[in-house]
């Protein structure tokens, strides 16, 4: 890796899609589902993720083999990415993968307000941002919300969680905090980007993405029931909406779906918007998102095939493929059955 000179974008977008053809396709998902834990962890051990379920095999077992073992291979891809990657295409990469910091501080502090155990959130981390082992020790030992936000001070997100506990103290739901969260990433994101050719295509996916994210933000505090204004929690940088319309779209998700529908976006998906005007729940809602962003990045990466798309593409795809496999393990876990597992992946 290097950050100087030129990038070189043939070489990473080659070896990225020789990894994607190794993803989990519908087939392995099919298999997945009918089994327990167990047999997972040892299905997983005959495919990309062997090195992880070998490592971690004699210390952890069942779902936590699975998670640990999921999380760790994340990790590893996500780094081999910008190992491979030189000049502003790594710039662009290290950019985005600071994503799994704005997640990690979100797990925990979704830990903290649930009473899980530091274990059950340390197997959720995933090690693939700026965060290290240091600041983790710290934030998993944390007992309070309060200690967290303190902690976090020196961050990017430091001043906009300061902001946005006192209001969480009022109002009792994550909301406030999840949100400091998710504007401090898109807000640095943003930042200084300079979009020339290189970065045009970046530009339009970082625009969907955060559009995507404002529909199921707004969703779910018109869901909560808590006394919230979606406007307050409007985050800047996407081109579909506008804050003052947002409340009125977040009741009544038609005209949501028909907004989309209408935009840019529209042209280029298919599946997805059907998924989307289909969806009858907000968990049904959310992964229709999940699939019509991973659809849109994909698009963007035919279209442009020599652009950093195709390699943000499979970042999503990767953490889809993680998603599904941790959903099918807690589900078989659970003792749910084959086909409601299959309703909670998302597939493309």
């Amino acid at each position: 890796m290097s950050t100087t000179g030129g990038s070189n974008p043939e070489y990473v977008i080659a070896r990225v899609r020789a990894r994607r053809s190794a993803l989990f396709g519908d087939e392995e998902y099919r298999k997945l589902v009918r089994m327990g834990p167990a047999e997972i962890a040892r299905f997983m051990e005959e495919s990309e993720y062997e090195t992880e379920v070998n490592a971690l095999g004699s210390r952890f077992s069942g779902v936590d083999l699975i998670e640990y073992a999921l999380n760790q291979n994340l990790a590893k891809q996500f780094n081999d990415i910008l190992d491979w990657a030189d000049g502003r295409l790594y710039d662009l990469i290290a950019r985005y993968l600071r994503k799994f910091d704005a997640w990690n501080v979100k797990t925990i502090i979704r830990g903290i307000y649930s009473g899980a155990s530091r274990e059950e959130v340390e197997s959720d981390l995933i090690r693939a941002g700026e965060f290290d082992d240091r600041l983790f020790s710290r934030l998993l030992d944390a007992g309070e919300m309060e200690e967290v936000v303190s902690i976090l001070s020196g961050t990017i997100f430091g001043d906009g969680l300061a902001a946005a506990y006192e209001e969480y103290e009022e109002v009792g739901v994550l909301v406030p905090l999840e949100n400091a969260v998710d504007r401090a990433f898109y807000e640095q994101l943003l930042e200084g980007l300079v979009v020339g050719e290189e970065a045009k295509q970046y530009r339009e996916f970082l625009e969907a993405e955060i559009d995507f994210r404002n529909a199921r933000n707004a969703l779910r505090i018109a869901r909560s029931g808590a006394d919230l204004d979606p406007v307050d929690y409007f985050i800047e940088g996407g081109t579909l909406f506008r804050a003052s319309e947002l409340a009125s779209l977040a009741t009544s998700p038609d005209e949501l779906v028909s907004k989309i529908r209408d935009s840019r976006y529209g042209d280029r998906l298919s599946t997805a918007l059907s998924d989307l005007e289909e969806a009858d729940s907000l968990i049904g809602f959310e992964r229709a998102l999940d699939a019509a962003l991973l659809e849109y990045a994909d698009t963007l990466g035919y279209v442009f095939p020599l652009s950093v798309t195709p390699i943000v593409s499979y970042i999503l795809a990767k953490e889809r493929e993680v998603d599904n496999i941790r959903a099918i393990a807690r589900g078989r876990e659970a003792g749910l059955d084959p086909d409601a597992i299959e309703e909670e992946l998302v597939i493309l």
